[in-house]
């Protein structure tokens, strides 16, 4: 093992101390608030932003699986990790002005930045999985890209679930339905709408709402690409031990 990949895997170690963690106080704290908050909210109301966000993730997803760049083919390690690094760094300065342009515009113009902010977040993780060797077309990976999504904007309480589908991939996904519709939309919404409603609420507001958005979008976009970089190196290093 080179030092490329010594250092990694002691990132990685720590990152999934940190995916197994139990909710603390603050987390079951923040849930119950959470979970208050969604009762007031019509049942028909959740189903209508269920559909809305999967009909968008779909969108998006079939989008980005054609325009993902060549998968990293005889590449080393470390140059599959280079390339990811710079790719994160591109994504968080686009999506760190595409905040900041949102946030100044106002509230309609700060409503557009949901569905755009998502596009950049889903792209990442199209190139970050190209980076590594693993092909988009491929319905399971799609599939893995969304799980990666999930663990980087989900609770403590369904990130441990979400994290030992990932840790443990090659047997679960052969218990994955052959229908995409019969994936959780509605805790992925739910989870993801959660998690983001404080950072992101605050964009809409008049004067600050560009500082806002540019400082939020440049923090999601870091969490996200951390979370997917460990998610692959967990791949990388599950499958050299078994070589």
């Amino acid at each position: 093992m080179n030092s490329e990949e010594q250092q990694a895997r002691i990132e990685l170690r720590a990152w999934q101390l940190k995916m197994q963690r139990s909710p603390s106080f603050l987390n079951n704290f923040a849930r119950r608030v959470q979970v208050r908050l969604n009762a007031f909210l019509p049942e028909r109301v959740h189903q209508a932003i269920t559909a809305a966000i999967r009909q968008m993730v779909r969108g998006v997803l079939f989008g980005s699986q054609h325009t993902t760049g060549k998968l990293l083919a005889n590449a080393t390690f470390a140059q599959r990790e280079t390339a990811v690094r710079s790719q994160i760094r591109n994504y968080r300065t686009m999506a760190t002005a595409e905040g900041a342009v949102t946030g100044a515009g106002g509230f309609l113009l700060g409503l557009a930045d949901f569905p755009l902010l998502l596009g950049i977040k889903l792209k990442l993780l199209f190139d970050v999985a190209a980076a590594y060797g693993y092909d988009v077309h491929d319905y399971t990976e799609r599939l893995y890209v969304l799980y990666v999504f999930q663990l980087a904007f989900s609770s403590q309480h369904t990130r441990n679930a979400t994290y030992h589908r990932l840790a443990t991939w090659d047997a679960y996904r052969l218990t994955l339905p052959l229908n995409p519709e019969e994936f959780d939309w509605r805790t992925f919404q739910q989870e993801y709408r959660d998690y983001i409603d404080l950072a992101k609420m605050a964009q809409l507001l008049p004067f600050v709402g560009a500082a806002v958005g540019a400082v939020a979008n440049y923090k999601l976009i870091a969490q996200l690409g951390h979370t997917a970089q460990n998610c692959y190196r967990m791949r990388y290093f599950t499958a050299r031990q078994l070589e």
